[in-house]
């Protein structure tokens, strides 16, 4: 419970991260208080393998992130992506109804860790840029997995 409370604050940290650190904390003032240290590093190395099983469990293998951006400075932000994160991009056409506006797309596929950095190269060159950061499954093909 106290994971999907940091979770809230500091969406970017994985749930089974966040579980392993605190169970760590419980296990290390264990060994102070109990001085059980035995104990204590056997627990560790079982925290560290459950938090492991908890992000497959949640997120899968071959978790990956879509994510879409719509900014007048899309060309800006594509660079940015793929010169700092090397990272393939493409934009699309889009249309909005609301405004019957006319706008570019960029849409990526990337790992949790570059889905987060992505999100601040977006806000850092245009911080009006609309952000929707998606689960994807699994992703084939040039930079992920192959059938």
């Amino acid at each position: 419970m106290l994971a999907y409370v940091i979770r809230e604050y500091k969406p970017n940290y994985r749930t089974g991260n966040l579980i392993v650190m605190i169970d760590v904390v419980i296990i290390t003032l264990n060994a102070i208080f109990f001085k059980k240290i035995e104990v204590g590093l056997y627990s560790a190395i079982t925290i560290y393998l459950m938090g492991k099983i908890i992000d497959i469990v949640f997120e899968g293998i071959n978790f990956t992130k879509l994510i879409y951006i719509v900014s007048d400075k899309y060309l800006d932000i594509s660079k940015e992506i793929m010169e700092e994160i090397e990272r393939g991009i493409t934009g699309l056409y889009a249309k909005g109804m609301y405004t019957d506006e006319e706008k570019m797309m960029l849409f990526c596929v990337a790992s949790r860790n570059q889905a987060m950095r992505i999100k601040q190269i977006s806000k850092k060159i245009d911080p009006h840029s609309f952000v929707i950061i998606s689960n994807a499954r699994e992703a084939y093909g040039l930079g992920f997995k192959r059938e």
